[in-house]
């Protein structure tokens, strides 16, 4: 894949997202999270550039959302989607879902759409989301008591980048080869020339060395488990609580994760566990001894009447002797005693095997001396064979778990994969849960849409306190209504509806008709006149829009603030001339719709939202624009209800003002 054809994306950025492991598939599932793990690439970038990628799948040529109102209700649409997700990566996955024109960007996420609004988002698989977090791939892994070792420069550059975790060094000869194995303990020859070469220390000629990393450096892959543990477990859950299909054997997996410890080393082995702890307290435990084997000496002496004759107290001092000497002659059986009871002590106290208490026994001497002291050169080389058995044990059990757990890195990546994406489909499935939704309806022959039941999710009223709205426009038409009757959130409503269906997703309403439209204009009501320059501007905008919106959606709230009514009324009625000529799909909300529709050259539809009556001074309306009806206003219905109530024939008069 050509990344520089990607929309948005130039040599810079080609650059850092082929560092990626795998840039492509990445690209292909929206994965934003593993874009964003390219240098220099933000999250929101990630998003971005995920977007331009099905863009281009999709021969998109973007800007459906063509006004600042437009872009608004999709991002309060997309923060309601992303609301309800657990996880980061949800909510970032989320970004890529956008409102497009094309029917094959539409189709495709209908489909994935389909499927998450058949899931169940249920307590325990919401609880287990927390824990799934993106794999992390540890960049910091380092060996130093291995290194590749050949004699061929190309394999020299091979080796570095294959296998960065180890020192690669570069040998003339067997000579060469003895003399970095003195300075590692292992040393692995990449060379088939190697093959039999007789050298000090442990040199294995591996020629497969590079195609067999987790062998050679089994550290990698552990450290990968160890970093992404958590994520991993939870996601095992995950597929466990959601009854998901694994790609992976879960049980076989967990084993793995449990012999591994944080560090990355491999836990819960008794035999290294034991060898850990007594490399550990060796110098602790040699104390200890000797300790025991004072104690008993000191106990001995207190108890132990001495009697030596003048003579043979002479022939000691004569003979230059001490305590060590008067120790052997008189305490011989007790300083036995003491020597045995420290060697049982510090071969207890460390759990060591035979082979290794044969040589921990001779730390004290049978020589007697006061104080008991041990052989530190004993202790020495006892230290250096249980190390040496540590680390043959856990060299041994990380290329086991190693190679246990390497086969399984894809499966347990796409494990992850597909609870971070449940948590998008979750999401989904919860909105369309929360807002009533049903899939629209995109129609070949369907000009405008048609709206059945709708409730606009940009309220902040709980759904059952809304009013369902029923409302299609195939053409142009003027919206009319009282204030504060609803043509604003009806809307809004119309807006979130076209905007969700082209996202491919449900729509909050329980049927919705409607075509696919190249684009959405929603232009917002504006506060105050504007002034000549800003005017201008608009007047501009709508010019273009005139000109080439056959295939346009356009929302207009309340034109008429632009300029004076009168203006205002012919300029409207201007534009919805040249809207109808291009065939676009309108909905103009205005105050001035009986002016309008008499200065206009053509049928204007006008539309009302119909105020049915006062109810102790509040408005009772009916929602749903009516068909072919301009609206009554609030002080017509004002003026009625005095009229009503009182008889008098002033009330009569200004009634027949609004006839």
């Amino acid at each position: 894949m050509d990344l520089e054809t990607i929309p948005g994306v130039g040599e810079k950025t080609a650059g850092a997202l082929a560092e990626l492991d795998d840039p492509e598939r990445a690209l292909r599932d929206g994965d934003v999270a593993a874009l964003a793990r390219a240098p220099g690439i933000t999250h929101g970038r990630a998003a971005r550039i995920a977007r331009g990628a099905i863009r281009r799948e999709h021969d998109d040529p973007g800007g459906f959302l063509a006004t600042d109102r437009a872009r608004e209700v999709y991002r309060e649409v997309l923060s309601l989607l992303k609301d309800r997700t657990v996880t980061r990566y949800g909510a970032q996955r989320l970004e890529t879902i956008y409102p497009s024109p094309c029917r094959s960007r539409i189709e495709e996420v209908q489909a994935f759409t389909r499927e998450a609004i058949e899931h169940e988002p249920t307590e325990d698989v919401l609880a287990a989301l927390e824990g799934v977090e993106p794999l992390d791939r540890p960049s910091d892994v380092r060996v130093r008591d291995r290194c590749l070792a050949t004699q061929d420069a190309e394999r020299y550059s091979e080796a570095r980048e294959a296998l960065p975790e180890l020192s690669v060094e570069v040998v003339e000869d067997a000579r060469g080869l003895a003399e970095l194995a003195r300075g590692y303990a292992t040393v692995v020859a990449l060379d088939e020339s190697f093959a039999g070469v007789d050298v000090d220390g442990d040199v294995q000629v591996r020629p497969d060395a590079l195609e067999n990393p987790a062998e050679v450096v089994p550290e990698r892959p552990l450290a990968f488990f160890a970093r992404n543990r958590t994520s991993l477990r939870a996601a095992v859950a995950v597929h466990r609580a959601a009854d998901l299909e694994a790609p992976c054997d879960l049980g076989s997996l967990e084993d793995g994760l449990e012999r591994l410890a944080d560090d990355g080393t491999v836990a819960g082995d008794e035999e290294l566990d034991r060898l850990t702890v007594a490399v550990d307290d060796l110098d602790a435990a040699a104390s200890t001894a000797e300790s025991v084997a004072n104690d008993h000496l000191r106990e001995a002496i207190r108890e132990q009447d001495v009697t030596i004759e003048g003579a043979d107290l002479l022939s000691l001092v004569e003979r230059g002797a001490g305590v060590d000497s008067l120790l052997s002659r008189e305490l011989a059986d007790e300083y036995a005693a003491a020597v045995e009871a420290a060697r049982e002590e510090l071969v207890d106290s460390l759990d060591l095997d035979t082979g290794e208490a044969e040589i921990a026994r001779r730390a004290f001497g049978d020589e007697p001396t006061f104080p008991v002291e041990r052989e530190e050169d004993v202790v020495s080389r006892l230290r250096e064979e249980l190390t040496a058995a540590k680390e043959r044990r856990a060299a041994r059990l990380k290329r086991e778990l190693a190679a246990d757990l390497a086969d399984q890195r894809e499966g347990a990546r796409q494990l992850v994969r597909n609870a971070l994406e449940l948590d998008v489909e979750l999401a989904i499935a919860q909105f369309a849960r929360d807002f009533e939704c049903t899939m629209p309806e995109f129609g070949t022959e369907t000009a405008g849409f048609a709206i059945d039941g709708g409730r606009s999710p940009l309220l902040d009223e709980p759904l059952e306190a809304i009013d369902p709205v029923d409302y299609a426009v195939s053409e142009v038409a003027l919206l009319s209504g009282v204030n504060s009757g609803g043509k604003t959130s009806t809307l809004d409503l119309v807006a979130s509806v076209v905007v969700l269906a082209h996202m491919g997703l449900p729509v909050p309403a329980e049927n919705v008709r409607l075509q696919r439209f190249d684009d959405l204009h929603y232009h917002a009501k504006t506060q105050g006149t504007l002034d000549a320059g800003a005017f201008e501007s608009t007047v501009r905008e709508f010019a273009d829009l005139a000109t080439g919106g056959d295939g346009s959606l356009v929302l207009v709230d309340e034109l008429e603030s632009i300029t004076e009514p009168g203006a205002s009324a012919k300029i409207i009625a201007g534009i919805l001339e040249a809207l109808d000529e291009n065939g676009a799909t309108a909905v103009f909300v205005s105050h001035l719709a009986g002016e309008i529709r008499e200065m206009a050259v053509f049928d204007v539809t006008i539309d009302g939202i119909e105020a049915v009556g006062l109810v102790d001074g509040e408005l009772q309306v009916n929602r749903s624009p009516v068909k072919e009806h301009l609206a009554r206003s609030t002080p017509e219905l004002i003026v009625e209800k005095l009229a009503g109530e009182s008889g008098a024939v002033f009330y009569d008069r200004l009634l027949e003002k609004f006839e």
